[in-house]
């Protein structure tokens, strides 16, 4: 299509075949095997410069988008080989929009053309990665029933109990059962990933702490503790939510059994080339270099129990 285009622009089989490098010869044979193949003449060479035949005319109309759209797939191909594509779309849990946003968004400049971000719940999230309305999550779930995923761990870390500076903490089960009935309760709702652990968990104890308070973000969940309440959350979370130790809360650790959340970056395998491996290693370099630092002086008796994976 090439050649036949560049004959069709220069006028003569000797001009296209400067153009394009080569010899005649090897224009004029590329020209006679699309013509047996189409079954046609394209030009008609009686005339100076040759001019196209009706089904010359008919082919170039084809040929010049055919020769387009090949050339742009092979220009992605080799964005692709490179770690870059034309589009890509990614959810991200809200406890790691502060903490990483500002890193995948420098990391997508250079290697992505359209970012779309949505930032929330990771089972929304979950939903539409199945359904490939979105391309790569960053999960508190690893979704690891599910085949056809390529999965790459970034960061563990710990559940935590905040309360009011001055309450007591409890350091057995059932001093916990009998705080969180004593204080108001706290919770992340069950649309959250986060919020359905933290309830397998209590289920885990026997513990039931009444209903009162319930919050899809971090946010909310910080701000109702302030009045009073008390909560099960991470570092992360009040990270995100803006905790300050300063802001009259402190945070415990949790008796019992431990209790810990891993953060995920999930895709469809081999999808995006080396894209997905390489924001993983961009995201741990993240953590390990200024994340870590921030949560261990906002938590630093937490500090041994949050791990960067690998």
């Amino acid at each position: 299509m090439n050649v036949f285009i560049t004959v069709c622009d220069n006028g003569t089989m000797a001009a296209a075949a400067r153009v394009l490098g080569v010899s005649q010869p090897a224009v004029s044979q590329v020209i006679a095997d699309l013509e047996k193949r189409v079954g046609d003449r394209l030009f008609d060479r009686r005339v100076r410069p040759i001019a196209l035949t009706a089904a010359g005319t008919v082919l170039r109309q084809y040929a010049l988008a055919l020769v387009a759209d090949m050339r742009q797939i092979a220009a992605r191909l080799q964005e692709m080989r490179s770690g870059r594509v034309q589009l890509l779309r990614i959810g991200v849990v809200d406890s790691l929009s502060r903490a990483v946003m500002g890193d995948v968004s420098r990391f997508m400049r250079g290697r992505v053309d359209r970012l779309v971000v949505h930032a929330g719940l990771t089972e929304s999230h979950a939903a539409a990665l199945l359904t490939h309305q979105i391309d790569l999550i960053l999960s508190v779930d690893d979704l690891e029933d599910i085949p056809g995923l390529e999965r790459w761990p970034l960061f563990e870390e710990p559940y935590l109990l905040v309360c009011p500076t001055g309450l007591a903490p409890p350091d057995t089960v059932g001093e916990l059962a009998r705080f969180l009935q004593a204080h108001p309760f706290v919770r992340f709702s069950l649309r959250s990933r986060t919020g359905s652990e933290i309830e397998r968990y209590l289920r885990r104890l026997r513990l039931e702490p009444p209903f009162g308070q319930e919050f899809d973000r971090p946010e909310g969940v910080l701000a109702a503790c302030t009045p009073g309440g008390v909560a099960i959350t991470t570092p992360l979370c009040l990270y995100e939510a803006g905790y300050d130790p300063s802001c009259g809360l402190t945070c415990h650790g949790l008796p019992g059994d431990a209790l810990r959340r891993r953060l995920t970056l999930v895709a469809r395998r081999r999808e995006f080339g080396r894209l997905s491996l390489d924001l993983a290693r961009t995201l741990r370099a993240v953590f390990r270099e200024r994340i870590m630092g921030e949560l261990a002086a906002c938590f630093p008796d937490f500090a041994s129990q949050m791990n960067v994976l690998s």
